[in-house]
């Protein structure tokens, strides 16, 4: 997360870097969200779909489109299917040890493992960054987002 930038006002706009920032961002809100709610039985989780052949694919530039092709082709990722990415979310929303335990980041049907910030994904196609389950960078986007609900 670019707090200093959000929006990218200061910086050229990449939808990917965008995007990458808008899924860290849906971790550590479900990390602020657990710490502030866990108490009242309200906790969150982040899902990760992983790539699934929708119709969004679409509206991505010649750019997007082959480099997701090398990273498929590289092995990094394969498309799933909906139902398969769908999975995921299910088990999110009935696996018993998630209904009481929040701030967890599932892919492929399971909590991810952590890596460090500077690993490569390539290399870890199921791990999450250690910076998107990081309780203090958490309540920095809490603050961040009450400021900006502001009038």
């Amino acid at each position: 997360m670019d707090f200093d930038d959000l929006h990218f006002d200061r910086r050229a706009y990449d939808p990917q870097i965008a995007y990458a920032q808008s899924k860290t961002a849906n971790s550590l809100f479900a990390v602020g969200a657990t710490r502030r709610w866990a108490r009242d039985g309200v906790v969150a989780n982040t899902v990760n779909p992983g790539g699934v052949a929708t119709g969004l694919q679409r509206n991505f530039t010649r750019h997007q489109k082959d480099s997701l092709a090398a990273a498929e082709a590289a092995g990094v990722f394969t498309y799933k299917t909906v139902e398969q990415g769908a999975a995921t979310s299910m088990v999110a929303a009935v696996d018993p040890q998630f209904a009481t335990s929040g701030g967890h980041y599932l892919d492929d049907c399971q909590e991810a493992y952590e890596v460090p910030n500077d690993a490569d994904l390539a290399d870890h196609p199921h791990g999450v960054k250690a910076w998107a389950l990081d309780p203090d960078r958490a309540d920095r986007l809490w603050t961040v987002s009450e400021q900006l609900l502001r009038p």
